[in-house]
């Protein structure tokens, strides 16, 4: 149901979002994708995932509106349409709130909640006129349940929930869908950061006992792109966690 359909993946080129991109490609979808800084990995992403026709990368800073819509505008050039857009980009800066500096408090909210409006803002009018309109935020399930030193990352995540929720309700009526998935511990950078002896601590938390891998929440994704009747969810991949 994905195929021939066009899609824009922010923060494309690992963990999560570069998940998010190879489940679109092998689905026969069309996708762009945003890196902020690295070019030749996401032009290695491009050569290794297939057919230039069907994927391309630009560069693009998610705390920049004008740079979203500027996205935006090449996607539909590229691909003459836009079907849905997966806003994954994001950064965390973890510290104690009473140790943390201005510019992380700053840093995280800017590109995890304005990177989120500023995605959503330059595509969603697009949307309403087609009368159709797939949004999926990443968000996390640091925005219901308190990790220590993520004051900065779970405000900005719970934030992200309360404005899919609400844009979900304003844009129903022109068939735009926006929904949201929360993982919880998954076997990305910032989890490979983690020393072995902390992982099992972490796992000890986990009912399934282990972390999960980006193809599980990718797989999420692609469900809700897919979905007709869904919208204003959170939907939690977690292994149990946040039980």
């Amino acid at each position: 149901m994905l195929k021939d359909k066009a899609y824009l993946v922010t923060g494309g080129t690992r963990g999560i979002g570069k998940a998010t991109v190879k489940a679109l490609i092998e689905l026969g979808a069309n996708v762009a994708f945003t890196y902020n800084t690295n070019k030749s990995l996401a032009e290695e992403i491009c050569e290794e995932l297939g057919d230039k026709d069907k994927i391309f990368a630009v560069q693009a800073d998610a705390r920049n509106f004008s740079q979203a819509k500027e996205t935006i505008l090449k996607v539909k050039e590229r691909f003459n349409k836009l079907h849905g857009i997966v806003i994954n980009a994001g950064v965390a800066k973890n510290k104690p709130f009473y140790l943390m500096k201005e510019e992380d408090w700053e840093n995280v909210i800017q590109t995890n909640l304005n990177g989120t409006i500023n995605y959503a803002r330059a595509a969603i009018f697009d949307f309403i006129k087609q009368n159709h309109g797939r949004i999926v935020c990443v968000s996390s399930v640091s925005a219901f349940k308190s990790f220590e030193g993520q004051t900065n990352y779970s405000a900005t995540k719970a934030g992200q929930m309360g404005f899919v929720k609400t844009l979900a309700k304003e844009v129903a009526r022109y068939d735009v869908t926006v929904n949201a998935v929360a993982p919880g511990r998954i076997e990305t950078g910032m989890w490979d950061s983690i020393a072995e002896s902390d992982k099992d601590k972490l796992l000890n938390d986990i009912p399934l006992g282990r972390a999960g891998v980006p193809s599980e929440v990718a797989d999420a994704i692609c469900f809700l792109l897919v979905s007709n009747y869904i919208t204003g969810s959170i939907l939690t991949i977690d292994g149990g966690l946040s039980l």
